[in-house]
């Protein structure tokens, strides 16, 4: 047994059946085949809704860049579901480009670059080829993704409207965007989507700490007694 092994089996003793049930029956859907990145979001809702469809959809991961505005939560709208994501902040101090530092690690990672984008909507999700692990990069509000992400971008893609309207709400195109891609993603064949096991155990270990009521004083005494 490894120490992570050892140390879930620890915390297990501080959980229901039920609650260590549900850790692997959403583990089973996780997946970081597919990533969301966003710029400048500046409307609550809109954060908010964004955080909740990745953790419902199974996408672990997701990418803030603050520019001009600070991604904030509308408090209750979430439901929670920022404590199941990892959500990683790009913020732009003195020196630093947080569009570049965020594209940059995603392609450290190993993901191409997907533009959300009305105007650039040579792709659909019913026709995007979903094989290469991907980073779908949504922008602001109204005036969309900034000009180095669309240079930067290796794909476009976008939701296709049929009416007056040209585009959706962010949080909406996201929704719909992401549902569709994931749904085909989990009926591929061939394509490893899901997490390592290594990845699972870290996840499950993070799990148990968000579930676990005074959770500092138990890990004190098992690395007291460790």
């Amino acid at each position: 047994m490894n120490d992570s092994e050892r140390l879930y089996q620890y915390l297990s003793e501080f959980l229901s059946e039920s609650r260590m049930q549900r850790f692997e029956d959403v583990l089973q859907w996780r997946t970081r085949h597919f990533t969301v990145a966003v710029e400048d979001i500046y409307q609550q809702h809109n954060a908010s809704a964004i955080i909740r469809t990745c953790d419902c959809l199974g996408i672990q991961d997701i990418h803030i860049v603050e520019r001009g505005n600070e991604f904030i939560l509308a408090k209750g709208m979430a439901r929670g579901a920022e404590k199941w994501v990892n959500v990683h902040y790009y913020s732009e101090p003195p020196l630093t480009n947080s569009v570049t530092a965020c594209l940059d690690q995603l392609n450290k990672l190993g993901y191409q670059i997907a533009a959300a984008s009305p105007e650039y909507n040579q792709q659909t999700p019913q026709t995007f080829d979903i094989q290469k692990r991907t980073a779908f990069f949504f922008g602001h509000e109204k005036y969309g993704l900034s000009e180095e992400v669309l240079q930067r971008a290796d794909q476009y893609i976008a939701v296709p409207t049929y009416g007056f309207t040209e585009s959706y709400n962010v949080s909406v195109a996201a929704a719909l965007l992401l549902y569709e891609l994931t749904v085909r993603l989990h009926q591929s064949e061939g394509i490893d989507w899901q997490l390592s096991e290594a990845e699972k155990a870290e996840l499950r270990i993070d799990w148990a700490k968000k579930s676990i009521l005074n959770v500092e004083k138990i890990l004190e005494r098992y690395f007291d007694n460790d």
